[in-house]
């Protein structure tokens, strides 16, 4: 299926109306020009034409009765004086050209005549007025009048009735018409440069208010709208807001529509920090009892011996559970320090231990799984929170224990990209994948992936989330690809500034 052509922009398609209107003009004037100066040549040229007959019949003329004059025979007296050079006489009996001549320059007789010719001015007594004929490639095109005269003798007698033919050169008027026509040619090809320079200019300045109105569009499509505190500042220029044009109501209608997008951000950045307020404060007042629930239940289990089995396991549970919730806690009182900025503390961190401590970690944690991990030679140095950064790869790690089967391998590759300036943490596994519908949203808090991944509860849903946040507070991002070979999470921080050489 052949590509569709790239449509044309509202600039574009201003200039080739306003050009094509212009030509269009300018043919219509220019053809309506050469009509009329051509019928005004050939009305002076017939008029021209009409003397030259009287003065060759006066000159050839012996009287003549019924309208029609008799001519002479004689050639020479149908040279009459003063026919212009050019001139062409004939006269004409039937089909037969009895005598023709034309004009010289220098005012004597020539006979053109040829067959050309002759079948040329059989034709003229029909139109019953002046005519253009062709009268071949030496005279070519000529004006010429038929007048029906009676071919006679000085002595009396009739001859026979035959047309005295005469014709004047059309030269003249081809030459100014066409010259005419070059004339407009060239003013049409001027006007047309000079349209196009004057239509850009003018529909470039006509348009620049749109651009203006664009790029502040674009400029607020840019702007992470998704997430954070967002200032939405960006606002038409006043000059561009009169709504006594289209342009500016334009611009009016975007100002007023911007107003309303930065009055909901700004409720819902209000309510997103009451959120957080009441997560951290919550978060941080649920420590203390927690710890007193988890302390009296451990002392109850330690030291209640001779209780009744049921009430041992029912306080090892009281005991693991204020665990599980002392861990979601201290997840979301992180998670509301890292929005607030705060719970970094940053220093030079060698990425090469701290991704090594992490598996060394997970394997003791869990060794089902087969972790492996590939570390350049040299360290990865890298300015941040050792204990932040170890957490991105033990919650990685965590996430591909929980959501892949036993024995699953998992895989972790410490890399350097040069050219970007980033150090590349990977974390792979060969599990079932992610369900694709759960991608966009795996790194907002309390997402968890499909069940096909899940193997066991105790998922918070927070892990991803903290990795995200931590690595977007030390510069960095994190993104993840699946398939049906596994999941692959890839975190990218900036790398340590090199040490400066001495001087």
């Amino acid at each position: 299926m052949p590509r569709a052509s790239a449509p044309l922009t509202l600039r574009n398609r201003l200039i080739l109306s306003i050009v094509a209107i212009v030509v269009l003009l300018t043919v219509v004037i220019g053809t309506v020009s050469v009509v009329a100066l051509r019928g005004s040549l050939m009305n002076q040229l017939d008029d021209d034409l009409t003397g030259a007959t009287n003065r060759a019949l006066t000159a050839a003329s012996i009287g003549g009765s019924s309208g029609r004059p008799s001519l002479s025979p004689d050639s020479d007296a149908l040279g009459a004086p003063r026919q212009a050079p050019g001139t062409f006489t004939a006269v004409l009996v039937g089909d037969v050209v009895q005598q023709a001549f034309t004009v010289t320059e220098a005012g004597e007789l020539e006979d053109p005549l040829t067959d050309e010719i002759t079948s040329a001015l059989a034709t003229v007594p029909d139109a019953g007025g002046p005519v253009t004929v062709s009268l071949g490639p030496d005279l070519g095109g000529y004006r010429v009048e038929a007048v029906p005269v009676t071919l006679g003798s000085r002595s009396g007698g009739t001859v026979s009735s035959g047309y005295l033919v005469v014709g004047l050169p059309t030269d003249s008027v081809t030459q100014t018409v066409a010259g005419m026509i070059a004339s407009i040619a060239f003013v049409t090809l001027l006007g047309l440069v000079v349209a196009i320079l004057i239509a850009y200019a003018v529909v470039r300045r006509a348009l620049r208010p749109l651009e203006r109105l664009s790029d502040t569009a674009l400029r607020v499509a840019e702007l992470p709208l998704d997430r954070g505190e967002v200032a939405l500042a960006e606002r038409v220029d006043d000059q561009d807001t009169d709504t006594r044009t289209e342009v500016g109501r334009v611009g009016a209608s975007l100002n007023h529509m911007l107003g309303h997008v930065a009055a909901a951000l700004e409720a819902r950045q209000q309510s997103e920090n009451k959120v957080r307020q009441f997560v951290a404060d919550a978060s941080h007042e649920l420590r203390t009892p927690l710890a007193s629930v988890r302390g009296y239940a451990e002392l109850t289990r330690r030291m209640g011996t001779g209780l009744p089995d049921d009430v041992v396991y029912a306080m090892g549970r009281i005991e693991s559970e204020s665990l599980r919730m002392t861990s979601l806690v201290e997840d979301l009182l992180l998670l509301a320090r890292l929005d607030e900025g705060r719970d970094i503390v940053v220093a030079d961190v060698d990425l090469t231990r701290v991704v090594l401590d992490a598996v060394n970690d997970a394997g003791v944690a869990d060794p089902a799984h087969d972790v492996d991990v590939v570390l350049p030679d040299e360290p990865v140095v890298v300015p941040g929170d050792a204990m932040r950064l170890h957490q991105i790869v033990a919650n990685l790690l965590t996430n591909s224990r929980t959501h892949t089967p036993e024995g699953t391998p998992v895989h972790v590759a410490l890399g350097v990209d040069e050219a970007a300036r980033r150090a590349v943490v990977t974390v792979s596994d060969e599990g079932p994948g992610i369900d694709p519908a759960v991608l966009p949203v795996l790194f907002e808090r309390f997402a968890r992936a499909d069940s096909s991944r899940s193997r066991k509860a105790g998922s918070t849903g927070l892990g991803l989330a903290i990795v995200e946040a931590v690595a977007h507070a030390h510069g960095g991002d994190v993104s993840v690809a699946s398939s049906a070979d596994g999941a692959v999470f890839t975190v990218r921080l900036p790398l340590a500034a090199p040490p400066v050489a001495a001087a």
